[in-house]
């Protein structure tokens, strides 16, 4: 269909296609995935001693993966090196025309470069090989061409080789490029358990945004401690309870025993239910309506978990408590919403 005559049917509401083009684009799309969905299932065959031997080589380097490739498989290449530096394995990408002409000056010997090429004969990576022998840099291959000049020169070769292409031509990067990707994914998930990476690990990479304030943010960050703490003594009058709990403003207060441990929490819930039963504030004691003990979180505790604990229980307010049982602070869900952590 003509450009024009495309635009003229959208820009009269009227269907583009008619049903049987509309299929025709359906199996393309399913046809493609297909492709795809077989190169990846490719790979598992090639995950073998040569995939163990790069992990190695990566995990023995005192320095960093130095990521190349042209192209469609330079994408990939940023992508992996971006995955790989966030998961423990410090990384970069270079561009190989870049590195003919400076950039090499960014790689050293205790590096170790993962070159992509589906061909294995790129041009402008085949021209670094000689220079990367000569300065012993450790080379690992990522391609489709086992038997490639890039291939035979590298320590080991991670094969990438898928039996066509999902273009029709069987010319554009399409299952070439998504199995070089997994097989990228692969390598650094597998140095990530190697290393013993952990949740913490990554939040310092990623320290922006929510999934660095879900796993940096501890609740002494948001905790109200001090004076901003509600609290009164086991004996004490409800009435006085309530002044206390409007003072402080956390719809809350924390019950002490005598010696300053925790005896329990009364929340406005309790308040709630206390005059369904038709209490006298005046004249009725903290902890007759009190929840005991309660649900506790530690200052050194990722609020995260914090808020998986209040949202387990269906509860909206936490005490924090030192390893003594002594209360040392509180937050409840507004002070997690305006972090940022939910």
């Amino acid at each position: 269909m003509r450009i024009t005559a495309i635009i003229a049917a959208f820009s009269s509401g009227n269907p583009i296609f008619d049903m049987s083009q509309s299929s025709d684009l359906i199996q393309s799309a399913q046809r493609t995935i297909r492709f795809e969905l077989e190169a990846v299932e490719g790979l598992l065959a090639h995950i073998d001693a040569d995939f163990v031997k790069a992990c190695e080589l990566i995990l023995v380097s005192k320095g960093r993966v130095v990521v190349v490739g042209m192209g469609k498989s330079g994408h990939i290449g940023n992508k992996i090196a971006a995955t790989l530096a966030s998961t423990g394995t410090p990384a970069f990408f270079v561009h190989p025309a870049e590195a003919s002409h400076g950039d090499m000056g960014m790689i050293t010997r205790d590096d170790v470069i993962l070159a992509l090429s589906n061909s294995g004969s790129t041009a402008e990576i085949v021209t670094l090989l000689p220079l990367i022998k000569r300065l012993g840099i450790q080379l690992i291959s990522l391609t489709g061409n086992p038997d490639s000049p890039l291939a035979k020169a590298a320590e080991v070769n991670l094969d990438a080789r898928v039996a066509q292409e999902a273009c029709p031509l069987n010319l554009a990067p399409t299952s070439s490029t998504t199995a070089a990707l997994v097989l990228g994914d692969a390598l650094a998930i597998a140095l990530l358990e190697a290393r013993g990476f952990t949740a913490e690990d990554f939040a310092f990479s990623h320290p922006g945004g929510a999934l660095g304030r879900r796993l940096l943010l501890k609740v002494e960050n948001v905790m109200h401690a001090g004076e901003e703490l509600p609290h009164v003594q086991r004996g004490t009058l409800l009435k006085d309870a309530l002044l206390e709990m409007s003072r402080k403003g956390l719809g809350m207060t924390v019950v002490l025993e005598a010696d300053g441990r925790l005896a329990g929490i009364f929340t406005d819930g309790d308040l709630r239910r206390s005059l369904d039963r038709s209490i006298d504030v005046h004249t009725t004691l903290i902890e007759d309506v009190m929840t005991a003990h309660g649900k506790t979180a530690r200052a050194e505790m990722l609020a995260a978990e914090a808020l998986k604990i209040m949202e387990d229980h269906k509860i909206s307010a936490l005490v924090v408590i030192d390893k003594d049982q002594r209360p040392v602070g509180a937050l409840n869900m507004h002070d997690l919403l305006r972090a940022g952590v939910m």
